[in-house]
């Protein structure tokens, strides 16, 4: 793996989060943080040029740090709805002994600071996140509020450009360099937003879900955690029941529909997925709050060993804008340690994956237990 990032006269050492994957063909940075420092340096200057003191900068989504530490020379807000990109951008810094300025990392669902000069993000992928981000900045950027965007050339279509152009303000992109563009925005406050989280009824049930932005398929059911539903294990009261990358916490409400003594955890990365899960607690099912836990978490880092007897888990097989498995292993990896001796894991795959076979290798079994032309429903169980 790539981690030396040579960049005009910044020279870094950057990681991806997690630490140990097992793709040494990805690094921690693209041609679109490259594009989004460069535009970030000339707007630095001219604010000196102009402006007394230094420009307070406002980071979104920044993966894994390498804005935060290239433009480390200057007071920063970062912000993010991945636990993960928290972690990696607090391990850059670190590892590359950045202290000086101001620092502060918070969540998607933190009010922005109202003292941004400069923006930057990197584009997201999920078009719901983005309008998001943008009903956020309009709360709270100027007209001399700098607002620069870049993403890879292909996710900068028209209709990104629209919404820039109908929630903060005129947006054009510039030419493709490595593959990657640059949005400039001038904001124009006033802009009429839409509305965050929403809400839609769960199909066959008297429930209605909570979605934030940022939640997988947060319209609709996926069709994976669908199929899953009708393959929910039993479980016992008073069993400890895990609902590993919760997302909207769908499987584990409906778990609980069925089976209300269950205590119930519900994890996830995103900040935004965990308070969903949570709020869909709290509407539909509010006589259970009480044996729920909702935490953010990269996988089950903070839980101790053998304390589960059951994990449900619909594993995501991309990180940002890359497709990959490597989080799945980790789960599957962490299900593991934590899972109670004769503790089972439950899991929707697609069919094409190579699931089945990590498993097998890893808990040296699995057993297919359902199956249609898209998914297959796996369970191993810990066995000493």
């Amino acid at each position: 793996m790539n981690t030396q990032f040579q960049f005009g006269q910044i020279s870094l050492t950057l990681r991806r989060w997690p630490l140990n994957q097992p793709n040494r063909s990805l690094q921690a940075w693209d041609a679109a943080d490259e594009l989004l420092i460069d535009a970030a340096k000339t707007a630095i200057a001219n604010y000196g040029a102009t402006r007394s003191g230094q420009p307070n900068l406002l980071l979104i989504n920044d993966s894994f740090g390498a804005l935060s530490c290239a433009l480390a020379d200057w007071p920063q807000t970062s912000s993010t709805d991945s636990f993960l990109a928290r972690q990696a951008v607090a391990h850059n810094r670190a590892d590359n002994n950045i202290t000086q300025q101001p620092f502060n990392s918070i969540c998607s669902l933190e009010t922005l600071p109202e003292n941004a000069d400069i923006v930057l993000i990197k584009l997201p992928n999920n078009h719901s996140y983005l309008s998001f981000i943008l009903s956020q900045l309009a709360a709270i950027v100027s007209p001399d509020t700098i607002v620069l965007a870049a993403a890879k050339a292909k996710d900068i279509s028209r209709n990104v450009l629209e919404m820039f152009n109908s929630q903060l303000g005129p947006a054009e992109a510039s030419l493709t360099v490595k593959k990657c563009r640059l949005i400039r925005c001038q904001p124009e406050p006033g802009k009429a937003q839409p509305h965050f989280p929403i809400s839609w009824p769960l199909p066959e049930t008297d429930f209605t879900l909570i979605n934030h932005a940022n939640v997988f398929a947060r319209e609709k059911l996926d069709l994976g955690a669908r199929f899953l539903l009708q393959h929910l294990p039993c479980s016992t009261a008073g069993q400890r029941v895990i609902d590993l990358g919760c997302g909207n916490g769908v499987l584990g409400l409906m778990l609980l529909a069925k089976q209300p003594e269950t205590q119930l955890l519900f994890t996830d990365e995103s900040y935004m997925a965990v308070a969903s899960a949570r709020a869909n607690i709290e509407l539909n099912l509010p006589q259970c709050l009480r044996q729920c836990e909702f935490i953010v978490d990269d996988c089950l880092a903070g839980q101790p060993d053998q304390t589960a007897d059951q994990i449900i888990c619909n594993p995501p097989f991309h990180q940002q804008h890359t497709v990959t498995t490597h989080i799945a292993s980790q789960m599957f990896i962490a299900a593991k340690r934590v899972l109670k001796q004769g503790g089972r894991l439950r899991i929707v795959a697609n069919r094409h994956l190579n699931y089945q076979q990590q498993l097998q290798r890893l808990f040296g079994h699995c057993q297919q237990l359902a199956a249609n032309p898209k998914f297959v429903i796996l369970e191993a169980i810990k066995r000493s």
